[in-house]
């Protein structure tokens, strides 16, 4: 599948970076991770290398901003590990309690004064650290969107566990509005914003072509993902939640068809990215210039990562 990935997908044009912290990164959110107890051996983290991603999407800014990405993807990573080979997200009723308690959390906004709910466990006490983190670099703005848009987050897993109860496979333009959240990708970008101080105000963010190129970015990521990942995905079993199974649903074709139109569907939001991004620079304020910049690192690392990544082996 990775072959194919590779053949079928456009490179995003944008430069490869890679921090210079992101072999120390790796480790210490390795030994983050063991500290919260959301891993017991670091096998499965290692091949995911979530310190990979973070460094090639961040590759400038502080290094403990930089932690703080890698400890939000390796976060994310055991989440959806949970939720999708451990059989946390099998149904909505298993998943509920704990997404009821990560909910607790994130009404306490980091605050060290309230009291952490009871049964979070590693993934909330993790979390909680996380949202302290994000309260701790001083900026309100980024705290609430962070919060807000892991709540969202944690409702799409729900979708996914309805999903998978019914064994239901999700049409195409449902899947693809679900897919930003489920992936995680809002909450990663708000964290890299945080990162490179590309903290644009309400105004710019506003701004239609700002909205839509975000939109577009939270595309590329996940489509992109899912080409590289469907292999994996489905060695033990369809997995309903792919742009590729969506639409050979949707459409009733093979799998080699659906692959070609995910593929597709990729390299034209691809393009498209492009031209939006070329427009708004050339006529947007300052302030949207580094959020843009982050947006390609994503990009970019998305796809560079997923080249390399053992996860998808």
């Amino acid at each position: 599948m990775r072959t194919f990935a590779i053949s079928a997908l456009h490179e995003p044009p944008f430069p490869a970076c890679r921090h210079e912290a992101t072999d120390r990164v790796a480790e210490e959110t390795l030994a983050w991770a063991r500290h919260f107890g959301l891993i017991t051996s670091g096998h499965r983290l290692r091949r995911a290398d979530p310190a990979g991603l973070a460094g090639r999407a961040c590759p400038d800014g502080p290094v403990e901003h930089l932690r703080l990405l890698a400890d939000l993807i390796c976060w994310l990573f055991v989440m959806d590990d949970a939720c999708d080979e451990d059989g946390l997200g099998d149904a909505p009723t298993r998943l509920a309690p704990t997404v009821a308690v990560l909910l607790d959390v994130l009404d306490r906004h980091g605050d060290p004064a309230a009291q952490l709910p009871t049964g979070g466990g590693a993934l909330g006490d993790a979390l909680d650290d996380l949202c302290r983190r994000v309260r701790s670099a001083g900026h309100a703005g980024m705290l609430l969107r962070f919060a807000s848009q892991t709540r969202q987050y944690l409702m799409a897993l729900l979708w996914e566990a309805a999903n998978r109860e019914h064994s239901r496979v999700p049409r195409v333009r449902e899947y693809v509005q679900m897919r930003r959240h489920t992936g995680g990708v809002p909450l990663t970008l708000t964290l890299t914003d945080l990162a490179i101080g590309a903290a644009a105000g309400p105004a710019p963010r506003a701004d239609p072509a700002l909205a839509a190129l975000d939109l577009l970015a939270a595309d590329l990521i996940c489509w992109c993902n899912d080409v590289f990942s469907y292999g994996k995905e489905n060695r033990a079993g369809p997995d309903v939640h792919n742009l590729v199974s969506a639409i050979a649903g949707e459409t009733g074709g093979d799998e080699e068809a659906a692959l070609r139109a995910a593929a597709d569907q990729f390299n034209l939001a691809l393009a498209a990215y492009v031209e939006g991004e070329a427009a708004l620079l050339a006529t947007g304020e300052a302030a949207v210039r580094p959020v843009l910049r982050g947006r390609r690192h994503w990009i970019r690392a998305t796809y560079d990562w997923s080249r390399i990544a053992a996860r998808y082996a």
